[in-house]
């Protein structure tokens, strides 16, 4: 039974509400703002959420950051802690534009799926089909004297891709100087002078860490099926994701490259120091610098790692996927394509967490006692390398999403801690 507010408490969450929905924030479309008591949440234990983030800015432990959440498909919390930049003495803003890193793998996994639901491609078909140069993979056999090169065991499928089962890695294992010697090695790609279609052809000329189906191993898969998917629709990735994800979803705020005239929206990049404080990264481009996202080739559509987003643009894309595969009436996906991409593909193979597996491009909560943190089991999740996060929580229609821009991150417990408030204020 819903109970009525304390008067004080309802004009509270009265003025809450006016803030969300009338604040500087003017960029993108907005999902609808909520009353948290109304949905299930406290406001008193939102409080406690917004004291520990505070925590982690007024101990010098991050720079700012960004956290949203929504239930019921309403934003109930959507806070601005700390600076975008400290040097400038710029404050962090709810709209404030962020490199997500690996959440792009996220958006790449659902322009699959939606070529497979037109019948464009298989889950089923061999990569080579698309990408002739994926014809004749190779695996690099570890020996005493360094690694034999043996031909992979089968072709590597689409859906291998998807589950990062492809025995393919960052550039990292028996054969790591090849990979730098190609140059590809590696998840940044804003450097790269040539199309992404490129260096994937120049990836598969050489040897893998295993053979497809055999392990699950973190790497380039995403990538290759961003050119999977360029070869296929007939045009680049970043149009795809216009023409078919971004602008029917309203992520007027999410791009590979920052638009001009919008410089003074994108956080700065910090790293995290031995003693539990940052330092700001250098300016020149790399992994963990500030990046070529400002100026730089723009050529190369990195699908698993290259985007550019707000707070507000990506939890529209995960309330899509919460809600079935449609927003505002706009339907991406089927009930049943989301499905299948939100459960566990990957066996026991997946060694990134206890009590967990792989979809098509998420983390899957499969066992609550085995994980030993906060959530549901169904929940699915993924994060970037500059430090962002986020999960969606079907069995408590919830959306969670934290953004800030720290890398290294050093052994921050800034996730886990925002896990455990965002759960805390859950009061039915």
């Amino acid at each position: 039974m819903i109970r009525p507010l304390p008067a004080r408490r309802l004009l509270a969450t009265v003025a809450l509400i006016g803030a969300l929905a009338f604040s500087s924030t003017a960029h993108g479309q907005q999902l609808p703002i909520g009353v948290p008591e109304a949905v299930g949440i406290s406001s008193e234990r939102l409080d406690r959420l917004s004291d520990v983030l505070h925590g982690y800015v007024n101990e010098g432990r991050v720079a700012g950051m960004v956290a949203l959440l929504t239930r019921s498909g309403k934003v109930v919390y959507h806070k601005a802690f700390g600076q975008r930049d400290v040097e400038a003495g710029a404050p962090m803003q709810r709209d404030t534009i962020f490199r997500i890193a690996s959440q792009s793998k996220a958006v790449t996994s659902v322009a699959a799926m939606i070529l497979v639901e037109e019948g464009r491609m298989a889950l089923s078909d061999p990569v080579s089909k698309y990408l002739p140069a994926f014809a004749n993979t190779t695996v690099a056999v570890a020996t005493d004297n360094g690694y034999e090169v043996v031909p992979s065991a089968r072709p590597i499928t689409v859906r291998d891709l998807l589950t990062h089962s492809a025995g393919i890695s960052y550039g990292d294992g028996p054969a790591v100087a090849a990979y730098k010697e190609a140059k590809v090695y590696g998840w940044y790609f804003a450097d790269k002078d040539e199309p992404i279609g490129v260096t994937m052809d120049r990836l598969a000329t050489l040897p893998f860490n295993d053979h497809p189906g055999n392990e699950w191993i973190y790497g380039y898969s995403t990538d290759i099926l961003g050119a999977l998917i360029e070869r296929v629709s007939g045009i680049d990735l970043a149009s795809f994701f216009y023409e078919r994800i971004l602008g029917p979803l309203g992520m007027d705020d999410t791009h590979f490259y920052l638009p001009a005239g919008e410089r003074d929206r994108l956080a700065t990049v910090y790293a995290a120091t031995p003693d539990d404080s940052i330092d700001r990264a250098p300016n020149a481009g790399g992994m963990i610098g500030q990046g070529l996202y400002v100026e730089g080739p723009r050529k190369s559509f990195s699908g698993g790692a290259g985007l550019l987003s707000t707070a507000s643009d990506y939890a529209r894309f995960l309330q899509m996927l919460l809600d079935g595969g449609i927003l505002d009436g706009k339907r991406l996906l089927s009930p049943k394509t989301v499905e299948l991409m939100t459960v566990n593909h990957t066996a026991d193979r997946f060694t990134w967490g206890a009590g967990s597996g792989f979809g098509f491009g998420f983390q899957i909560t499969l066992d609550l006692g085995a994980t030993g943190e906060h959530g549901s089991a169904g929940a699915f999740s993924w994060g970037g390398a500059y430090h962002t996060t986020y999960w969606v929580d079907p069995a408590e229609d919830l959306v969670a999403v934290l953004m800030t821009q720290l890398i290294p991150a050093g052994n921050s417990d800034l996730h886990t801690k925002f896990q455990t408030m965002v759960y805390q204020a859950i009061v039915r």
